[in-house]
């Protein structure tokens, strides 16, 4: 039974065909009787059929033009006109069954996202592995994933691993993935077995937060088409008006029949929902669930959009900035690496924050012993031969507050940024700043969006002012509106237009509110399952904020797509009509000219379902592999870039010592200055291929060029200079010249990840520490 169920649009079809194949070879043979008793089957199966679909139509309180496939099939058999009443119903069969597969081709990206949700996981404890359900393991469990398995939950790696994330980035090559990277749940083991420590539930986890939203999508009971059901209204009452006119003009009830058979609204019944079930199928292809038609519909008209700031425009979780140490007794690199490994095995978020920044720096970590953690203070355990305790100033430091300390306090503040104090062997050595930095492709997508055809964009955040302001510039909306509660931001939607051509974006829980109040909510759900994505209607399941602009693309698209299917098929319809109301053409005639115009409709609709034109770039793979090696070139000279503004802090005119400059200048022309150099001859010519030209890197080339020549300054400044010779006013060019090469650094970085590493599949800030995998 369940099986006729899923393939009744087949069998009907293929009956309905068959019917009017066999009755056409009848009515060859000159078998007139016959044909006509295997035509009438034919209507009468149809008519059935089109009757079930008008109750079922009647009980949704849909408006439907199922009626006047009733009423015409009806009328074939009333004025002896079985073939054209054959002609229909094959022609109603064959839209139903191509409606179907395009709604299965729809759910088909999203079906195999759920049959793949894992089942299991392997937990390590002591004696060897345990099978326990997915469902079992928590936060703080270390966790063995075997090879070709998916990731159960997510988690942080405690060795390297080689991973297939396709069914989340749609990145096609395998990636490695270093120890201390955060990893999602749903991506496949490519390499050998590896073992991470979960950071969070299964229920929370990326992959089951995917699942559920797929299965939410699929049970969506949102109407596909509000654009024929609006044409519906019009059309019905018009061809019942125009047979009737016809009748009674000539008194001969063909002439109705002939209008009702070319009336038939297969472009209103089929042609459109392709289209938008076409749409709803390439959106999930670029990683965007779409719930129905109702909410593509919705999302193509919207003009307004308004942004929640944290996980939306910025990265929505803390990235190592900085590092300050109190004292010359331990470097900054030796006091990120002590701290780096203890925090290996602390599932919480600044630890995460803590153990990439070491990563990305290529340091080796050791496994930590000892660990204990105090709830609410910190964490404290051994690396090697070294006592290491991270958390909270006063746990760390103790009451007191020296100078370093009020520094790290000052800087945080006016960066908006956390802090993690560090101590090793007992003693106080320095502490951590912490930021949420803003995506490296939100500015790319809010031009996008722009030339999507969005006029107006709103950041709306529970943030302090001064920080909002300063996203609002850099990433280009029109206005920001900070300090916002979630009744504050339901107020912003309200302002702009409630659910009249407003976007909300967001990923919090305080977001779920505005995100249903506005006409389309778009939540992010890469990381994991919130009730923001329970209460949106758009979710993006990969961690690229720029797909949204793809996904306003193709919902364009897609609309306009169905409307021009729509008012082609029944103007021709209309046509065709005027010639049937003056007995120009008969029934037969008529039901295979409205075939053609059906053909025709779906013909055009069926565009929606080829590739059309986004903003995201498709970039050769070996591109793709190039860009992710200059990243992590990139990441590995970060340290030198800081340390040019530690440097300059600690130059002083009463005590010149120009060791640490002169260390600097070392770096400086053997570290970074290379890497500088290997940008522009490789990567500038990458980014020039993939924007179409070399005034897309103009800028690019001009900061290179504008970074050696400070060096090259610094050279010369320091040849000239010695401790003894150094008078106060030299000092303060040194600082003023290493303050003017941070700037200009800091800025050129700034650049090269918003336009060069936001263009490479997954986000720039994922290529961190991986390469392509031959």
């Amino acid at each position: 039974m369940d099986w006729l169920r899923s393939h009744v649009e087949t069998l009907l079809f293929v009956v309905s065909a068959t019917l009017l194949a066999v009755g056409g070879g009848l009515w060859l043979l000159e078998l007139g009787g016959p044909a006509r008793a295997v035509w009438i089957a034919g209507t009468v199966l149809g008519l059935a059929f089109s009757v079930a679909w008008t109750v079922e139509g009647l009980l949704a309180r849909q408006a439907g033009v199922d009626v006047i496939a009733v009423l015409a099939l009806a009328g074939a058999l009333v004025v002896d006109e079985p073939f054209a009443g054959a002609m229909i119903t094959v022609m109603l069969a064959s839209g139903r069954l191509l409606e179907a597969r395009a709604g299965a081709r729809a759910r088909r990206e999203l079906s195999l996202l759920v049959a793949r949700a894992p089942r299991i996981a392997r937990r390590l404890v002591e004696g060897g592995v345990a099978e326990i359900g997915v469902d079992d393991v928590v936060p703080g469990d270390r966790l063995l994933v075997g090879t070709g398995e998916v990731v159960p939950v997510d988690g942080r790696l405690l060795s390297t691993a080689v991973l297939d994330e396709s069914a989340l980035a749609g990145e096609p090559l395998p990636v490695e993935r270093p120890q201390g990277d955060d990893v999602r749940s749903g991506v496949v083991n490519a390499g050998a077995p590896f073992t991470l420590v979960s950071t969070a539930a299964a229920s929370a986890s990326t992959y089951a937060g995917v699942v559920r939203l797929v299965e939410q999508a699929q049970a969506s009971s949102a109407p596909f088409v509000r654009v024929a059901d609006r044409f519906a209204v019009l059309f019905v009452p018009l061809t019942l008006v125009v047979a009737a006119a016809a009748w009674a003009i000539s008194a001969d009830p063909v002439r109705a029949v002939a209008v009702l058979v070319v009336a038939t609204p297969c472009p209103l019944l089929l042609a459109a929902p392709i289209a938008i079930m076409s749409g709803l199928s390439r959106a999930a292809h670029v990683g965007v669930v779409i719930k129905g038609g109702g909410a593509l519909e919705r999302l193509a008209v919207g003009r307004v959009m308004l942004f929640d700031k944290t996980g939306t425009l910025t990265q929505g979780r803390p990235t190592l900035s900085d590092v300050v140490t109190a004292t010359d007794r331990i470097d900054a690199d030796e006091l990120l690496r002590l701290a780096a490994s203890l925090d290996q095995v602390s599932a919480h978020v600044l630890a995460t924050a803590i153990v990439t920044g070491a990563t990305r720096r290529g340091m080796a970590l050791e496994m930590p012993t000892e660990v204990r953690e105090r709830h609410g203070y910190g964490l404290q355990g051994r690396v090697g031969d070294h006592e290491v305790r991270l958390g909270k100033s006063g746990w760390v430091v103790g009451e007191s507050t020296p100078s370093w300390v009020r520094q790290v306090r000052r800087r945080a503040d006016l960066d908006g940024s956390l802090t993690v104090f560090v101590a090793v062997d007992g003693q106080a050595a320095g502490a951590f700043l912490l930021e949420d930095p803003i995506r490296t492709d939100a500015p790319r997508m809010v031009r996008a969006l722009r030339a999507a055809g969005v006029a107006r964009m709103v950041l709306v955040t529970g943030d302090r002012a001064d920080i909002a302001d300063t996203v609002g510039r850099i990433v280009g909306v029109d206005s920001v509106l900070a300090d916002c509660d979630p009744a504050e931001k339901l107020r912003a939607i309200h302002a702009e237009g409630g659910q009249n051509g407003t976007i909300m974006v967001g990923d919090g829980v305080n977001d779920a509110p505005a995100l249903a109040a506005a006409g389309v909510g778009v939540a992010l759900a890469a990381r994991g399952a919130t009730a923001s994505s329970e209460a949106a209607d758009v979710v993006l399941t990969v961690d690229r904020v720029d797909a949204l602009a793809d996904a306003i693309m193709i919902a364009r698209r897609s609309r306009r797509i169905a409307v021009q299917s729509v008012v082609v098929g029944m103007s021709l319809s209309l046509v065709a009509m005027g010639f049937a109301a003056v007995g120009l053409l008969p029934p037969a005639a008529g039901a295979v000219l409205q075939e053609v115009i059906d053909v025709l409709a779906i013909a055009i609709a069926l565009r929606a379902v080829l590739p059309g034109r986004v903003h995201t770039l498709t970039l050769p793979a070996e591109d793709i592999a190039m860009a992710h090696r200059l990243r992590v070139e990139h990441d590995a000279v970060l340290p030198v870039v800081e340390r040019v503004r530690s440097v300059a802090d600690g130059l002083s005119a009463r005590a010149c010592d120009l060791a640490p400059a002169r260390g600097l200048l070392v770096a400086l022309e053997t570290d970074l200055i290379p890497h500088e150099r290997a940008d522009e001859a490789l990567l500038v010519p990458l980014v020039a291929r993939a924007l179409g030209g070399p005034d897309t890197t103009a800028a690019l080339s001009r900061t290179h060029a504008e970074i050696e020549h400070q060096v090259n300054r610094l050279h010369r400044l320091l040849l000239e200079l010695t401790d003894e010779t150094a008078a106060p006013e030299d000092v303060v060019e040194l600082r003023r010249l290493l303050y003017g090469l941070y700037a200009v650094l800091r800025l050129h970085n700034a650049q090269e990840e918003e336009g060069a590493f936001s263009l490479v599949p997954d986000g720039a800030h994922t290529l961190t520490a991986r390469r392509p995998v031959a």
